[in-house]
């Protein structure tokens, strides 16, 4: 790797970011607790001015670290430049939620749910797992009302919150509204829709196999390879000044358009966030908004945010498709019921209710893989990952914790925002998904 990629290439938001969030923390037999990391014990950014330890800022390339992630998820469009998703100037459409008695009691019943995680013989408390995954924000609907709701760490009611690789399910998500109104055909080859691509390894892929991640294209994450196309890649999205000697590819799609083949397209599921970037291109290039304008114009404003939302942006003002977006909580939870109820909130459609049904279909699960142990037998497409088992849950999923969790058949929706020590959520699966099963059963019950 050439001295100027490496000196930009940690500067970048993003996806890099979890590589400081992982080697760091990995590098400590044991993390601070939930408790003890969280920001205000930590004192980050407070004092007129902060002490200088207490600092977090660009171009410090720590400021992901853990445990600096935890105040700097909350701050992101303090430390890199953003897109806003407006949400309009009319009134919010509020949520609705149980009478504070009945909030309070299933609050209490809700915190007592006793679950035991997978591959393991202890016992463990719902109230309990919100600090064993580090959780900032969680947000429980159930028919539609709010039973449940908690902030903490950096994050209030207020706030908005990274959703890391959440964003690629929003992506995915205006994606199949274009398919399913028409407006994009998903057998045609990128080439067709993109000319600029020219002979990148994603010409010859189809719209759908973007969709679903089921690209032979080569792009390897191996952090430890100081060659590996990470760090091309996170050279070229970082939107601070090159420097002089500089001679790679400046922004999203301009990396796109120099990515080499590696297997065959259609053959299998391989996780690759440079597939988002060039699903929002395609997004963008077939509805002439940017994947902001389109998310504020399709889901922002017709849904009656509360909050604008924004993405990060490369040198260039591009979005970033697969991870930029930061949110508030109850935002992501009206997603949340979108996905629930057909494309319908408040009693209004927003897109057909075939794109829901689509994404809950789920993809081919023959492609989907070994690599997320506590998924098996699942699948992933149009940028959600569909869960094993007949419950028919789907979720969009996002590094340190991020999840918006959606089970058709309890009538749930789950929202968290976290900053996990790692960026690994297969450490994080075993505790979540039975203690978000414990709180389905729950709720069955009822």
């Amino acid at each position: 790797m050439s001295s100027s990629i490496s000196k930009i290439a940690v500067l970048t938001g993003g996806i890099l970011m979890s590589v400081y969030a992982g080697s760091d923390a990995s590098s400590q037999s044991t993390p601070l607790s939930a408790q003890e990391s969280d920001p205000k014990v930590m004192g980050w950014m407070e004092g007129f001015p902060p002490p200088p330890d207490k600092i977090i800022t660009q171009p410090d390339s720590v400021y992901f670290s853990f445990p600096r992630l935890r105040w700097s998820v909350c701050h992101m469009r303090e430390l890199l430049p953003t897109e806003e998703i407006s949400r309009g100037l009319g009134s919010p459409a509020p949520l609705n939620y149980l009478s504070a008695a009945e909030f309070a009691d299933e609050r209490e019943a809700i915190d007592a749910l006793v679950f035991t995680p997978l591959e393991r013989d202890v016992e463990m408390t719902w109230k309990d797992s919100l600090d064993a995954n580090y959780t900032d924000g969680i947000l429980i609907l159930h028919r539609g009302q709010v039973i449940y709701e908690r902030y903490r760490g950096c994050l209030d009611a207020s706030g908005k919150h990274a959703a890391m690789s959440m964003t690629k399910s929003l992506t995915g998500l205006l994606a199949e509204i274009l398919v399913q109104e028409g407006a994009l055909n998903e057998n045609a080859l990128v080439s067709e829709i993109i000319p600029e691509i020219g002979d990148s390894a994603f010409a010859t892929a189809t719209v759908r196999q973007v969709m679903d991640m089921t690209t032979g294209v080569q792009y390897s994450e191996n952090y430890s390879d100081p060659n590996a196309d990470i760090w091309v890649y996170s050279a070229a999205a970082n939107p601070l000044p090159k420097p002089a000697d500089y001679k790679g590819p400046n922004g999203y799609w301009e990396y796109l358009q120099q990515v080499k083949p590696e297997g065959k397209h259609g053959e299998a599921f391989h996780y690759k966030t440079i597939n988002s970037d060039m699903l929002g291109w395609i997004v963008s290039r077939v509805s002439g908004r940017a994947v902001t304008e389109l998310a504020s114009e399709r889901l922002w404003r017709p849904m009656g945010a509360e909050q604008d939302a924004y993405i990060t942006v490369d040198a260039k003002g591009v979005p970033f498709a697969g991870g930029g977006l930061s949110a508030g909580l109850r935002d992501l939870g009206r997603i949340g019921l979108l996905m629930l109820n057909d494309g319908v909130i408040d009693g209004k459609r927003l897109f057909p209710a075939e794109v829901v049904r689509k994404i809950r279909a789920g993809g081919d699960p023959t492609k989907f893989g070994t690599a997320y142990p506590a998924l098996i037998g699942g699948s992933y497409t149009s940028m959600w990952w569909k869960y094993p088992g007949d419950d028919g849950v789907f979720a969009a999923r996002g590094v340190h914790g991020q999840t918006i969790y959606v089970d058709p058949s309890s009538e749930m929706v789950i929202v968290r925002f976290a900053s996990f020590p790692r960026a690994e959520n297969p450490l994080i699966d075993p505790t979540t998904l039975p203690a978000f099963r414990a709180v389905a059963e729950y709720l069955k019950s009822k």
